[in-house]
């Protein structure tokens, strides 16, 4: 039989912008990513979008960036907290180490963006967590559209056995991960 488990994880995602030029320069100064590709809508038949693969390192694309010329866009409002369609919560990406990490928070401050969450611990275990779940250190803040990045360092590890181990790798006491 083949395994069909995936492999590594989770690789890129792509994400709706009202306006790609923006966009693109947040994502290059938030996080330096750099921009791979960008193709206008309709340059495929079957692609109506205009779309920006945007990278960290050397993969073609870690962020798709898709705008849609024919549609009418609106601001994002109250009422989107409690109705409409499902959407996603916020995606992240792992900075290098803690160092890096804190480097990071400072390089927000300085262009002026808001931490809407953080910084913080994700974890009921260590002794500076807030209780939430993740064993990792983040903080999170907001794209020009209204996306939640979330921006992290340090994230456990679940080993064989089902048990937690932290990014240096000591293990959590009490942590145990729901399957195996």
């Amino acid at each position: 039989m083949i395994d069909t488990k995936i492999r590594g994880g989770l690789h890129h995602i792509a994400i709706e912008v009202t306006d790609m030029d923006r966009s693109i320069e947040f994502y290059r100064g938030l996080l330096g990513l750099r921009l791979t590709e960008r193709h206008e809508a309709d340059e495929i038949p079957q692609i109506p979008v205009a779309l920006a693969f945007l990278r960290a390192d050397n993969n073609h694309h870690d962020l798709v960036l898709a705008h849609n010329p024919n549609k009418k866009y609106r601001k994002k409002s109250s009422a989107d907290e409690t109705e409409g369609l499902s959407g996603f919560h916020h995606f992240a990406f792992e900075m290098e180490n803690r160092d890096a990490w804190l480097a990071q928070i400072e390089k927000v401050k300085e262009q002026g963006l808001e931490i809407v969450r953080g910084p913080i611990v994700h974890s009921p275990f260590h002794p500076r967590g807030e209780g939430s779940w993740g064993e990792n250190e983040s903080f999170y803040v907001l794209d020009p559209d209204g996306h939640r990045i979330e921006i992290f360092c340090d994230m456990g590890v679940v080993e064989n056995d089902g048990s937690f181990t932290d990014a240096y790798g000591k293990k959590i006491e009490g942590a145990m991960a729901v399957e195996i």
